[in-house]
């Protein structure tokens, strides 16, 4: 039986915790063993090729469209005009400025409202008890394998009967709920929440939706910063609804960037150009967030 270092800190003192400590990270199989160079090459590969699809739009959008004809695989070297295209790209006719308040507002708006339902159907099917919950959480799932592209059509006819379309509203109500974040949410509070906290709450005199805010909420907050990363990606690259429901009179980002082609002549540099430039508000978002939503997903994963 093996003997947990702080049992040996406690028992035999700082000097031998330590020393065990040592001999375990060095040892064949210890917990604390560090990673090998296999473990190292493996990641830096990894990262590389995770990586080069971006930069190769880089590349790209700091080039021009002739030194792209005669080199569609650029040098690794960026080229000295990614400035001009950035700047051809917002004084273009596409409504940028316009196209990126829509995006942040559809982004923002759906993250909030699906972290909100879907945390609340999860507390409802992880811990509350009514007729038919495994059977509904079921079919939740089930739609989950139904292509979005059939419900296209009653969905557009609805936001036309409702006078939506055209409107950001008529992307973000379809995307207030996801079938993901319910089972989600749901997988995540049936473990992270104990029932005697609920029960608590309520001999304290707590009805069920001040328990919801008070206590489910905070502990269902490290899969809810994740909930929400997630969705808010997947509404900044949306194409195909917004394309349909708002057209390019009222355009998202990705709608006002597939503008940037024309019928006979695609210019690549700028194309390229205006993907690196709705790429980075997701790679600033993750370079703030990363270090935030590991931690909370590690102090969520950690049993008291």
């Amino acid at each position: 039986m093996s003997i947990s270092v702080p049992m040996i800190r406690q028992t035999a003192g700082l000097g031998a915790a330590r020393a065990a400590a040592r001999k375990r990270g060095t040892g064949g199989g210890g917990i604390n063993r560090r990673p090998g160079w296999v473990s190292y090459t493996f990641l830096t590969v990894t990262l590389a090729i995770s990586v080069y699809p971006l930069y190769y739009a880089f590349l790209l959008a700091s080039s021009d469209s002739d030194t792209i004809a005669r080199n569609p695989v650029p040098s690794l070297i960026p080229g000295p005009n990614l400035l001009d295209n950035l700047t051809r790209v917002i004084s273009s006719d596409i409504k940028f400025w316009e196209a990126v308040g829509n995006s942040l507002i559809i982004a923002v708006l759906t993250s909030v409202s699906v972290v909100f339902f879907a945390t609340l159907a999860g507390f409802a099917f992880a811990k509350l008890s009514f007729r038919g919950r495994r059977g509904l959480l079921v079919f939740i799932i089930a739609t989950m394998a139904v292509p979005p592209q059939l419900g296209v059509v009653p969905l557009f006819i609805v936001m036309s009967r409702l006078d939506l379309v055209g409107t950001v509203t008529a992307v973000i109500i379809p995307g207030m709920v996801t079938a993901f974040g319910v089972f989600w949410m749901t997988q995540y509070l049936e473990s992270a929440l104990p029932y005697e906290l609920i029960e608590a709450a309520r001999v304290d005199g707590c009805s069920m939706l001040r328990t919801f805010w008070h206590i489910a909420m905070p502990a269902a907050r490290p899969a809810a910063a994740m909930l929400a990363l997630f969705t808010f990606v997947a509404s900044w690259t949306n194409f195909f609804w917004p394309f349909i429901v708002l057209g390019s009179s009222n355009p998202t980002l990705p709608v006002a960037l597939q503008l940037l082609q024309a019928s006979y002549f695609k210019d690549y540099a700028l194309i390229m150009a205006g993907v690196v430039a709705a790429t980075v508000p997701l790679v600033l978002l993750f370079a703030v967030a990363g270090k935030q939503l590991v931690s909370g997903i590690m102090q969520g994963a950690v049993k008291g």
